[in-house]
């Protein structure tokens, strides 16, 4: 299998707090067993690309559980992980 690498930016919308839903996803991720590197506006997630892609619906799916939400990604197959840089 392909190893991926998504950049991930959750936004909880109309919540008293941001950072529970946030930290869900990312708890969600390491619990999958992703790689995962935090920044200030976007997670870095790699690994096998079908683990990456079911992490990310679920992670979704979640943060959608606790309210309205947006989720941008941007995928790419040829991205390092930043253990590689």
């Amino acid at each position: 299998m392909n190893e991926i690498t998504a950049q991930v930016s959750l936004y909880p919308l109309r919540q008293v707090s941001l950072g529970p839903a946030v930290r869900e996803v990312v708890r969600l991720f390491r619990e999958r067993g992703l790689g995962t590197h935090l920044g200030a506006m976007s997670t870095l997630v790699w690994g096998e690309e079908q683990a990456v892609f079911g992490a990310l619906r679920e992670a979704f799916h979640a943060a959608s559980e606790r309210g309205d939400a947006v989720m941008v990604v941007t995928l790419s197959n040829a991205c390092p992980s930043p253990e590689e840089r």
